[in-house]
């Protein structure tokens, strides 16, 4: 597993797409290694969304952050993720969750079991993996794939020899980890009182002393501020120092705030990664 931030990346708020794409670029500009976005059942598109930033970006890591995928057809998602991938020249990056459920979701009649989901989850990630692969069938109890006549397997064959695929991992629940060791990356989810940097120190142990792939990312989150870049790096050295290899700067909001929270997020971007010896970070 690495050791320390490496990376730094944004989560973006919302906005329209337009506002979206200029906050990409700006990000390139200012040193950030990566850029996110959050995947709605009806709203901007993220995929689209990051195609366009893949034509406008040569740099950071496009993905999001994060995708439902038990409410995707994993068939498709591959290949969005995959036309990304080529796009960016292999830059994208998957994100994966069994999605959260909330009243202010809209409700598509989706699944909403945590076991079938779960279940969902676990066959998605093993069916995209066979496809990026190059392989044309799958089986499973939810999904089954098989290529038709017409196979385009090869025509979406991503760039990268192994798109970094990242899942929610939730502490301290084994069978949660375990699905994480299939897996490139770590978004870790801790109960009431037990995250911070203890606990991402447990879960890189609990992972490394169960066989996690080597370089496994273990992906860390929050608001540091602009202005001050000693006060920013600190706040990310104490989680690197725990063992988080990406930093991603977030600035959540609602519709009621978004506006507010899109212009707070453009300002983050032009100050640059909480980062020492970065573009934008303390010196």
């Amino acid at each position: 597993m690495a050791d320390g931030v490496t990376r730094y990346g944004v989560v973006l708020p919302g906005g329209t797409a337009p506002e979206q794409l200029e906050q990409a670029v700006l990000a390139e500009r200012a040193g950030w290694d990566g850029v996110f976005v959050w995947e709605a059942a009806y709203g901007v598109d993220a995929w689209s969304l990051l195609a366009a930033m893949a034509v406008r970006t040569s740099r950071v890591r496009l993905g999001t952050m994060l995708t439902p995928l038990p409410w995707r057809r994993p068939w498709k998602l591959a290949s969005q993720v995959a036309t990304v991938d080529q796009l960016s020249g292999g830059r994208a990056v998957l994100a994966v969750g069994v999605g959260a459920l909330g009243t202010e979701l809209p409700d598509t009649g989706e699944e909403t079991g945590i076991r079938p989901r779960a279940e969902m989850l676990d066959e998605g990630i093993d069916l995209i993996r066979t496809l990026w692969d190059g392989g044309g069938e799958y089986d499973g109890q939810h999904y089954q794939f098989r290529s038709g006549r017409f196979d385009l397997t090869s025509a979406v064959r991503p760039v990268q020899d192994r798109i970094p695929l990242w899942v929610v991992g939730v502490w301290p629940r084994p069978k949660s980890l375990r699905r994480v060791l299939r897996c490139d990356g770590i978004i870790p989810q801790f109960g009431e009182g037990s995250g911070g940097p203890e606990g991402l120190r447990a879960v890189r142990a609990w992972l490394a002393e169960h066989g996690a792939r080597p370089g496994l990312d273990v992906v860390a989150d929050g608001e540091t501020p602009g202005g001050d870049a000693a006060a920013a790096a600190a706040q990310v050295e104490a989680l690197a120092g725990a063992g988080a290899t990406w930093w991603l700067e977030t600035r959540w909001g609602t519709p009621d705030n978004m506006p507010e929270r899109v212009q707070d997020m453009t300002d983050r971007l032009a100050a640059g990664p909480p980062a020492q010896g970065r573009p934008g970070g303390s010196s």
